[in-house]
């Protein structure tokens, strides 16, 4: 014989099928329940890194220098003007300097210069171009790449000096070669590399 609660209304016989009944096997399944399920694992999907400050996904690391690479372009171009202006101006110099010599007769017919001055410029320009292609791909793949480019550079304006005057024919053609070639290369020697940490991003 089953004891009633007088305060239950429902009939303990028939009390599981009526609705809302809470059996106590229900009860004691649904506390287990969630040792079963287990929460889901946070590692388990790549999550995207969110920033402290907002909620915003935070921007992925941008490969290469960071300069602003419209105006290093400008730069570059620029110092090129300057430097091909730079080695037609000292070849017209020499050039005028030689035709009063030879026009005096005093020291006879000599050419220190070997081209046009136009062609000085172009060479200049163009160097000054390439440079600036050096130091940025310099930027990209070598640790030290300040370094690295002034010694390249270093080294090359040291040559276009040094084999001129070694093998040059005529003295004054080698000497007036090498004054060249170094009219060329030092500004390239301080105005690439300037241009490029001031064409940094934030470096004004």
């Amino acid at each position: 014989m089953s004891y009633r609660d007088p305060r239950d209304p429902r009939d303990p016989r028939t009390a599981k099928y009526e609705p809302g009944y809470d059996a106590p096997e229900s009860r004691a399944y649904s506390q287990q329940e969630p040792a079963y399920r287990g929460a889901p694992d946070p590692t388990a999907y790549p999550q995207p890194q969110y920033s402290q400050a907002g909620g915003h996904p935070q921007p992925r690391k941008r490969i290469g220098p960071d300069i602003h690479v419209g105006m290093y372009v400008g730069g570059i171009v620029m110092t090129g003007v300057v430097t091909g202006l730079a080695a037609w101006l000292v070849a017209w110099i020499i050039r005028a300097i030689v035709d009063r010599v030879n026009a005096a007769g005093k020291f006879g017919v000599w050419n220190p210069v070997a081209q046009d001055e136009y062609w000085f410029a172009v060479v200049g320009f163009l160097a000054a171009l390439a440079a600036g292609a050096l130091w940025y791909v310099l930027q990209i793949i070598t640790p030290s790449p300040d370094q690295f480019f002034r010694w390249i550079v270093g080294l090359l304006i040291a040559a276009a000096v040094i084999i001129p005057l070694v093998l040059s024919a005529q003295f004054s053609v080698g000497l007036g070669t090498a004054v060249m070639h170094l009219v060329i290369g030092l500004p390239i020697f301080s105005l690439v590399p300037a241009m490029g940490h001031k064409c940094r991003t934030g470096t004004r």
